[in-house]
């Protein structure tokens, strides 16, 4: 399930730009966003809130999520629910209407994740995989079914888990689980999973149950098991998505986040060939 990134990445803008995408934005709301969201979309004009946003938080990035959150926590995970079931469920609605880019992400997944994969000593089997944040499954469907001989998916969203089974076609049969639950209440079966992929979903998780989560999910690792986290990364600190109730983290934060679950980065590399204006994406392999 993907985090709808901002159209410009993380860098100073002008006041004159920060206007302009005001102007737009307001007159976007005026025109009927307050009543028909699924129109605007559908429109590609939803990204213009994303971009507002993220224009207006740049000065007032935090280096800790939960500073960053105004609301209790309770209220941070029911208002991310409820936007994602206004989203559509097909890989445009995964991808904030970047579908266009679906393939790219999914071939420099595969290249990063075969690095790992194979028979000997230190290498990650191929037996199941745990998709988190799957939504329909574009990921299970490209990446992981073609690699294992199992996966499970974990998204929020029932909507999205039920076309999941459509979509994945005569694939599905290999699909042992499909768990509607939140991340930050999931808990993997113990020794079951060879990877557990984790993409643009960490954050809609506050940091403490971000760090429990990976603790799990290192407790759901088999011998030799590989926990992957690809999300978008921010320049500097933290910055608050209030669109989607969510945030995106810089990589010093979430290197000090991923420390304190007792997990170590064994590589990373940033994902290449995505489009400028969105977030940088970078993929870590943990253990």
């Amino acid at each position: 399930m993907w985090k709808a990134a901002p159209l410009v990445p993380d860098c100073p803008v002008s006041s004159t730009r920060t206007s302009d995408l005001k102007r737009r934005v307001e007159l976007t709301v005026t025109m009927g966003f307050e009543f028909n969201k699924e129109w605007i979309q559908k429109a590609g004009l939803l990204h213009l809130l994303h971009e507002l946003n993220h224009l207006m938080n740049i000065q007032g990035s935090c280096t800790k999520m939960e500073d960053c959150l105004i609301e209790d926590q309770t209220s941070f995970y029911s208002k991310a629910e409820h936007y994602w079931k206004d989203v559509p469920p097909t890989v445009d609605g995964m991808l904030g209407g970047y579908g266009s880019i679906s393939s790219i992400d999914i071939n420099g997944s595969k290249k990063f994740l075969q690095k790992f994969l194979g028979e000997g000593q230190g290498k990650t089997g191929t037996g199941c995989a745990l998709d988190c944040g799957a939504g329909i499954g574009r990921i299970t469907k490209r990446l992981l079914l073609p690699l294992f001989r199992t996966v499970d998916l974990v998204d929020v969203t029932q909507e999205f888990l039920d076309k999941a089974r459509t979509y994945l076609g005569e694939e599905s049969k290999r699909v042992e689980n499909y768990f509607c639950c939140g991340l930050q209440d999931f808990q993997p079966q113990p020794e079951r999973y060879d990877v557990i992929w984790i993409q643009w979903v960490i954050g809609h998780l506050t940091d403490d149950h971000l760090v429990e989560f990976l603790r799990r999910c290192r407790s759901g690792l088999r011998p030799e098991g590989l926990i992957v986290v690809k999300d978008n990364v921010a320049y500097e600190g933290v910055i608050p998505d209030d669109v989607d109730s969510s945030v995106c983290r810089d990589l010093n934060v979430l290197h000090r986040l991923v420390a304190r679950a007792g997990l170590s980065i064994i590589y990373e590399e940033q994902q290449q060939n995505f489009p400028e204006e969105i977030y940088q994406v970078h993929a870590l392999a943990l253990r």
